[in-house]
């Protein structure tokens, strides 16, 4: 994902891993030169998982069940995202099982030996010891059973980058979960009326992924908008002229408006310290509560890129799905439905409105539209083609029990003609007939608008659907 210049990612929270690493103490009277060699794998741990972009709190090495609760203590009062056990030789179950359950965060469990291989003609019991990692993992994980707490595992080498791999899926997914725990998204206006798919309590959306949904009237953003002065709309206006390539169709009256509005959206999203936004408003005949919901492409576009999805249509959902993609690291722009292409195989698919800039095959363009089709009102609109490449649409369904869960399908978008009509469009090659795959895709529950994000990301999404309990519906 690419970052646009002049549009700086807004900070989210660091996402804090939680670090212990252990072993057997009876061994070290024995065998001196074992612990510091395990001390030293430690480190090296601790040292590659803090270039994942996270906040690692190491709380040492451990050798007993009495340090691990100890360790347990620092890390519940440290709010990790993510519990990390390195196991660097055999120790005991109940060294680890009070960290994972006073803590309450999802565990992963390391057993990363030293090299490849021992080296068996000159190793000795000492030597062994220091890759014996795999040996409590059976144990850890059957303790874990029994007493009713969740993990998952990574085994590979020190070095080893498959396993780097897979601990970075896991690293990522607790950034989704963190942004989740820790979130408030906006949800501003009323629902599209008719629209019962999107339709979403927010009570579930706290009880199940955590955060907090902040309910705002338009008039929460009328009031930011009226204050914005003639300096901060034109340097706004000059922004865009360096971002956007603007169609002859852009109305500067409508351009002047889109860019006043965008400044009173940054000082809402800052005053309601919001990380996510979901928005929808009719109005009527022009006036000002119209304008303002027809004004709001722009500005909602320049906050997705900087990494506070931003969405219409009341669209909550979709708007926490951009979330999980913005996060991975996938960018993530709204997306529906557009046409079947039967002769190149290719789905459609896009939106009217805020778009994910950092995923622009090309220089976006602003387009005028006198008519916004199924709203009221008229401004500029954001048109681009999402980079060609793999791709991943993500979408947040919700069952008849209120119950969410992740859907998923990975593509490839390529070139060809698209719609000039003010919308994010691209033409995804699913790699099947595009209408049995829009069959199944329908199929599965998901609402009529998802996230679409660069790269492949199944890997990270089934992490992520672990991390949060949520069922993964692949198409």
């Amino acid at each position: 994902m690419t970052e646009r210049p002049g549009v700086s990612r807004i900070t989210p929270r660091k996402t804090r891993i939680g670090l212990v690493a252990g072993g057997l103490g009876a061994y070290w009277p024995q065998f001196p030169e074992l612990l510091p060699q395990l001390r030293a794998s430690s480190r090296r741990v601790a040292q590659r998982m803090s270039r994942l972009d996270c906040e690692v709190v190491d709380v040492g090495f451990i050798s007993d069940a009495r340090e691990g609760a100890a360790a347990a203590e620092r890390l519940r009062v440290a709010d990790c995202d993510l519990i990390v056990g390195f196991l660097t030789t055999y120790m005991t179950a109940n060294m680890l099982v009070p960290v994972a359950q006073r803590t309450g965060a999802p565990v992963l469990l390391l057993n990363l030996q030293p090299t490849e291989v021992m080296d068996h003609a000159t190793f000795d019991t000492g030597a062994w010891l220091a890759y014996c990692g795999a040996c409590p993992l059976p144990e850890m994980a059957n303790a874990f059973r029994r007493c009713g707490i969740e993990f998952r595992s990574v085994s590979g080498y020190l070095e080893d980058e498959r396993a780097w791999t897979r601990i970075e899926r896991w690293i990522k997914a607790a950034g989704v979960r963190s942004a989740f725990r820790h979130g408030r998204h906006g949800l501003m206006g009323h629902l599209y009326p008719g629209m019962m798919d999107v339709s979403t309590d927010p009570t579930l959306v706290c009880a199940q992924l955590g955060g907090h949904v902040e309910i705002l009237e338009i008039d929460d953003l009328r009031v930011r908008i009226e204050k914005v002065t003639d300096a901060e709309t034109e340097a706004r206006m000059a922004l865009a002229r360096e971002l956007f390539q603007l169609d002859d169709s852009v109305v500067e009256a409508d351009f002047r408006w889109g860019a006043q509005v965008s400044v009173g959206l940054d000082r809402l999203v800052e005053d309601f310290a919001l990380d996510s936004l979901a928005y929808y408003h009719r109005g009527l005949d022009g006036e000002t509560h119209e304008r303002v919901g027809a004004g709001l492409i722009l500005g909602a576009s320049l906050l997705t890129a900087r990494g506070v999805p931003a969405c219409g249509e009341y669209e909550l959902r979709t708007s926490l799905a951009m979330l999980v993609m913005d996060r991975l690291g996938a960018g993530g722009s709204f997306t529906e439905l557009q046409a079947l292409n039967f002769v190149d195989d290719v789905v459609e698919m896009g939106h009217d409105g805020p778009a994910h800039l950092a995923i622009s095959a090309h220089r976006p363009l602003l387009r005028g539209l006198g008519v916004y089709h199924g709203k009221r009102g008229w401004g500029v609109s954001v048109e681009f083609d999402v980079n060609h490449g793999p791709v991943t649409a993500c979408g947040l369904a919700q069952d008849r029990h209120g119950t969410f869960s992740l859907v998923a399908s990975e593509g490839t978008v390529v070139p060809g003609p698209l719609l000039r009509i003010g919308n994010t469009t691209s033409r995804v090659d699913f790699g099947r007939d595009p209408g049995e795959w829009t069959d199944e895709w329908s199929a599965t529950g998901i609402a009529h608008h998802w996230a679409l994000g660069t790269g492949h990301r199944l890997g990270e999404l089934r992490a992520v659907a672990d991390l949060l309990g949520l069922r993964l519906t692949i198409v």
